[in-house]
């Protein structure tokens, strides 16, 4: 170390003395009591030591005493191991009757030969047992396997805690991670150069000054830590794979020494190009689907007694098939997320839809389109049904015999890289099958890969079948919509078709009247612009075209007592005032007109029929009262108003419920009186709309 960056390097560990000093006293006189439980114990040594390890540094580097030089390195491998059991602890909740062991067993092991070997070596290169040009490698070496170690632990502990937690530990692991990381980068460094490098050592004291307030902050959030840790395969996986990271840079660092040593001249070029590619390729194996699989193979073969964290397979299966929202790519995402199951990197949909006879492609996922049919009586379909197993089209093909009589179809055995097939099944039915292609990474396909996609295949067919029943509703509705649409144009078709044959009827007798000429032109005129609007509706929607605006009801009662008049039909009127609502001119002149047409069917001639229209505070009330032969109360209740409902034989309902729908439209009701043998009463009260005649202007006067 060069000795004008020792005043520095001073500095910096008397900084950090001082706050782990003040971290100490903390947890001495402030913090939870050390009868508290074992992790505050375990904290308070960890602590103790990181103040020994930076006070004798301090001195080490402010007097220069060799000796001072060795303790202050057998402290800082004992600041880590300190760190190591505090971990452990936090990661072994079974130390304290609290549940079950979480860590892998090969990483306690590694945690303290790690610190046992450093401590050996140490010993070894200052008491001239071993040459320290010949061994500092390797005691470099340990000296960045022990921060390594200690990122794992870290990053096991913030991956394996309750969510509900996760504010609690995540100073700690913020902190630790902090001294840490920069430890990797300080050796790693090392390792590279064969020395350490006096500026970053000079920081390193610095460092840890900043981390000890988050470590206190840890320290308040939760007093007696966590105790809702569990390990997840994904944490077991991450873990693994910083691992393997960790030791492919020491051995690239390793390689890129040896190149610099004995390249001469182009060493240092060498090296960092080295460097680079190895960087490079670890990026490559990061985003390589194959190696990432292999990671997880591993991890779930030789760390777990289960292959699968059945918790997180569910919750990612059932995001992935709840992100669509149609059947088109709800297949596609069935596919995927089987295939993510067993690392296939590539699959096909095969489903039965609307009645056939076959199971045909829907959806594909890296595989090329297939026209290829697989009939409902096939011997493929009825063993899927029968058995309801997972087909391996690898085991079938070496071992056919325990397949009984199945037999694969010509297409399947030339589909590309097909291994796996599975039943979607609802129930005893079964909606489809999904073919899986051939994994990236050998996997046996046990009675646990079987149960898991027989499972997740029943998931799936459910959310199939519903968007499949949920598709078959909205077409059912939309032609339950067009046919009532065309039960309401064959009712007006109907009044048309009445009024022409009358005119007809009538024509036999007038038709050399010139009058009856000009009103049949009339008629005719009318009735083709009605069937034209009918046929609009009947294309474009239910809703009439044109837009609303003032109706003077006077004026269309008038029409239609005109009207019933040439029919030889009698309407009494009764109009008190001249008002106004706002509305279709047609629809509501056809409203009304329904209602005295039912007025008059219902009435023997010699009966009265009654229109009159009358202002009942902010609203017109337009009454129509006949002396028929009315309607019983459970017809009003319970009938009247409803489609295909009526009491004519030859009545269809619609015209009724659609006045009381377009009566509604407009903010109106409509109310019934009526009782059997004496007659009815039907009164709509419909908002006014107020036509003014004069100007809202006003000339001042002049005082």
């Amino acid at each position: 170390m060069e000795t004008a960056s020792a005043p520095l390097i001073a500095w910096s560990f008397g900084i950090a003395a001082a706050a782990y000093g003040l971290f100490a006293a903390y947890l001495l006189v402030l913090g939870p009591p050390l009868q508290s439980g074992p992790r505050t114990r375990r904290m308070l040594l960890a602590v103790a030591t990181a103040l020994i390890w930076a006070t004798i540094s301090w001195a080490s580097f402010d007097t220069g005493h060799p000796f001072l030089l060795f303790l202050s390195s057998i402290a800082d491998v004992l600041r880590h191991g300190a760190w190591f059991a505090f971990l452990i602890l936090l990661l072994r909740p079974a130390a304290s009757g609290e549940g079950q062991d979480l860590l892998p067993s090969w990483l306690v092991p590694a945690c303290w030969l790690s610190v046992a070997s450093s401590i050996v070596w140490q010993i070894s290169l200052t008491f001239g047992l071993l040459a320290g040009e010949q061994w500092l490698r390797i005691a470099l070496f340990l000296g960045l396997a022990l921060p390594v170690l200690g990122l794992i632990l870290v990053e096991q502990l913030f991956r394996s805690v309750a969510d509900d937690s996760v504010w609690n530990i995540k100073p700690l692991c913020l902190g630790l991670g902090g001294q840490l990381v920069f430890d990797v980068y300080l050796f790693s460094e090392a390792l590279m150069f064969n020395r350490l490098d006096p500026d970053a050592y000079a920081a390193r004291g610095f460092i840890h000054a900043i981390t000890v307030p988050l470590l206190l902050l840890a320290t308040l959030r939760s007093r007696d830590w966590t105790t809702k840790i569990r390990l997840s395969q994904r944490a077991a996986f991450h873990s693994a794979t910083l691992l393997m990271a960790g030791l492919y840079l020491l051995f690239m660092a390793s390689v890129g020494y040896y190149v610099r040593y004995f390249g001469g001249e182009w060493g240092r070029a060498l090296q960092l190009a080295l460097v680079f590619a190895a960087v490079l390729g670890l990026g490559v194996l990061f985003l390589s689907g194959a190696i990432r699989a292999r990671m997880r193979v591993l991890v779930g073969k030789h760390f777990y007694r289960y292959r699968y964290d059945y918790r997180e397979e569910w919750l990612r299966f059932t995001r992935t098939l709840a992100t669509q929202d149609s059947p088109q790519a709800m297949g596609q995402q069935v596919i995927r997320g089987l295939a993510t199951m067993v690392e296939s990197p590539a699959g096909g949909l095969w489903l039965r839809e609307g009645g056939q006879d076959s199971y045909r492609q829907t959806a594909r996922w890296n595989i090329p389109a297939s026209e290829a049919e697989e009939k409902i009586d096939s011997p493929l379909v009825e063993f899927l049904i029968s058995s309801g197993w997972v087909v391996n089209l690898e085991e079938y093909r070496c071992f056919p015999g325990r397949y009984g009589e199945l037999d694969i179809p010509p297409w399947l055995s030339e589909l590309p890289n097909a291994w796996l097939i599975v039943p979607l099944m609802v129930g005893s039915q079964m909606t489809g099958f999904v073919v899986l292609a051939s994994a990236r990474t050998p996997i046996d396909v046990n009675w646990e890969v079987n149960d898991l996609l027989r499972t997740a295949g029943c998931q799936a067919a459910g959310f199939l079948a519903n968007m499949q029943a949920t598709e078959a509703l909205l077409e059912a509705r939309k032609f339950d919509a067009f046919n009532r649409m065309s039960a309401f144009v064959v009712h007006d078709l109907k009044n048309i078709v009445t009024q022409l044959a009358l005119m007809l009827k009538n024509a036999e007798r007038h038709r050399d009247n010139p009058e009856f000429q000009q009103d049949m032109l009339m008629t005719v005129e009318h009735s083709v612009e009605r069937m034209r609007q009918l046929m609009m509706q009947l294309r474009e929607g239910a809703t009439p075209p044109g837009t609303a605006c003032g109706v003077n009801l006077p004026d269309v009662i008038e029409r239609i007592r005109k009207e019933k008049a040439d029919q030889g039909r009698e309407v009494e009127l009764q109009l008190h005032e001249n008002l106004a609502t706002r509305g279709h001119e047609d629809r509501l002149e056809r409203v009304i007109g329904h209602l005295v047409q039912n007025a008059l069917d219902a009435t023997d001639p010699a009966g009265r029929v009654a229109v009159t229209l009358e202002r009942r505070g902010d609203r017109a009330a337009l009454e129509v009262a006949d002396t028929g032969h009315g309607m019983t109360p459970e017809f009003i209740r319970e009938r009247l108003f409803k489609p295909f409902q009526s009491t004519k034989q030859a009545g269809m309902g619609i015209g009724a419920f659609e006045s009381a729908q377009y009566i509604r439209e407009l903010g109106g009701e409509m109310q019934v009186e009526s009782e059997p043998d004496k007659g009815t009463r039907i009164t709509v009260i419909l908002p006014l709309f107020e036509v003014r005649t004069e100007s809202d202007l006003r000339e001042k006067e002049i005082v």
